[in-house]
């Protein structure tokens, strides 16, 4: 037990949160064994329940996540920790396991090149472009090369930003989720300057994320990274299905959510959310009543009723932004704002996942531009992957029935779990670590929320 305390570290955990000086000092010898007996208890439970199933609730941290945590028995650990013939290896299987392992590697990693390595802040400025002559240059190098990074040597002029080093940065941009296109502007050179202790409390937020989820997610499942704009689905444990995906804005961001989906939607109408009608479109409405209808948008004299109104009827300069009265529709079309499929699954933040008419927002390296649902990139071919040729299920089918118009309803053979995470570090197949941006200011929420009593 003392020795895995001591190791809390590289869990992300602190030993000093497990009282390890007492706990030292009860190991001793001279100790009043029932004393002992009494805290080893207290601490090895506080201790398993965190490193299996989190130090804190998840729902406490953000009011953005509902999530369902499990949460640790005390008296199942207690009969499982006398039931192990090797006390050692049953505090080695409480940890989850997938990428766990491999954040832990990062952990210690990133802690010893922190006693090791330099850091070199990269100037702001203009953005820098391929070709150009800066005295930014060289200290993109050395930045570069801090982090890892093999960076080819200077040419004949050392302030010249050529090809070799243009390379580099975009593999350091793709590797960040950033748009891969060699220039360095303020995203990259944000991404550049993060140092090394946020880098640290990234993985330490991460792991405490890995933990507030079931050890087996399931044999079929949708899992979306809102932090790296990835979906994938799950069948019968093998990657069936992977997409890009755009999320919520930071001033809107996407849920950490569980729930299950159950089918899909052709051809849907888009009912504006109040308060995007009241702080978006009211404006609009103001400047032009007209300005909607060509859009497909229909206005109606409220949520209960279905009797539309002339939007030159109305005097848009009395309603209030936070009181919008009216219920705005949007007709099902090519410039639906959900497009032509509409996933719906519950959830308390009324978000959804669906196809988009903005298809070209997927070339962007980082996609934060919805008001908070799920776009997905290629809805129909999910759809045909989940239905597998079940159910008479034919993708052609479904094509027409969108060119047509139509508002279809389909159910998929099996509900499917949905997890909507936020991991902004994960580890691939080789055990890498990548990081993104913390977009929603959500890691150091999680860190100082573990850090409390």
């Amino acid at each position: 037990m003392l020795k895995a305390l001591q190791s809390a570290g590289d869990h992300g955990l602190d030993p000093a949160w497990y009282n390890l000086s007492e706990v030292e000092k009860a190991m001793a010898p001279g100790a009043d064994p029932g004393a002992a007996e009494a805290l080893l208890s207290a601490v090895f439970v506080a201790y398993a329940g965190d490193v299996s199933t989190g130090r804190v609730r998840a729902n406490r941290v953000d009011k953005e996540i509902d999530i369902i945590q499990r949460k640790a028995d005390k008296a199942e650990l207690l009969q499982a920790a006398a039931d192990a013939p090797d006390f050692a290896a049953y505090l080695a299987t409480l940890p989850p396991k997938g990428d766990y392992p491999a954040l832990q590697k990062a952990l210690t990693a990133w802690r010893e090149k922190k006693t090791r390595t330099t850091y070199t802040a990269m100037p702001d400025g203009s953005a820098l472009k391929p070709g150009m002559i800066d005295a930014r240059v060289p200290v993109l190098r050395m930045r570069l090369a801090e982090l890892d990074f093999t960076v080819p040597p200077a040419g004949a002029i050392a302030d010249l930003y050529d090809e070799p080093l243009v390379g580099v940065v975009k593999s350091y941009q793709e590797m960040k989720g950033l748009t891969v296109d060699g220039v360095i502007g303020a995203k990259t050179v944000r991404s550049l300057n993060t140092t090394i202790d946020e880098r640290i409390e990234q993985i330490v937020a991460n792991l405490e994320r890995r933990r507030w989820l079931p050890e087996y997610l399931g044999s079929r499942f949708v899992y979306v990274n809102t932090g790296d704009y990835s979906m994938v689905f799950v069948n019968e444990g093998k990657i069936a299905f992977q997409s890009q995906v755009i999320v919520g804005t930071p001033k809107d961001p996407t849920p950490e959510i569980q729930s299950t989906m159950r089918g899909f939607q052709t051809n849907p109408y888009w009912t504006v959310p109040p308060s995007i009608a009241g702080e978006e479109y009211l404006p609009i409405l103001r400047r032009d009543p007209n300005a909607l209808a060509g859009n497909g948008f229909k206005i109606f004299a409220s949520w209960s009723h279905d009797d539309e109104i002339d939007p030159n009827t109305i005097d848009w300069s009395s309603i209030h932004p936070k009181a919008f009265p009216y219920r705005i529709r949007q007709d099902s079309g090519a410039s639906n704002a959900l497009g032509y499929i509409f996933f719906p699954f519950n959830n308390k933040y009324g978000i959804y996942m669906h196809d988009t008419a903005s298809r070209w927002l997927f070339t962007e390296g980082s996609r934060n531009f919805s008001h908070g649902c799920i776009r997905l990139q290629n809805p129909l071919d999910f759809v045909e992957k989940v239905f597998n040729g079940k159910n008479g299920f034919s993708k052609e089918r479904v094509q027409q029935v969108i060119r047509d118009g139509q508002q279809s309803h389909y159910t998929f053979p099996e509900p499917i779990t949905l997890y909507v995470t936020y991991r902004t570090v994960s580890a691939n197949a080789d055990g890498v670590p990548t990081f993104r941006d913390d977009v929603y200011g959500r890691d150091r929420r999680v860190v100082r929320a573990m850090a409390k009593p």
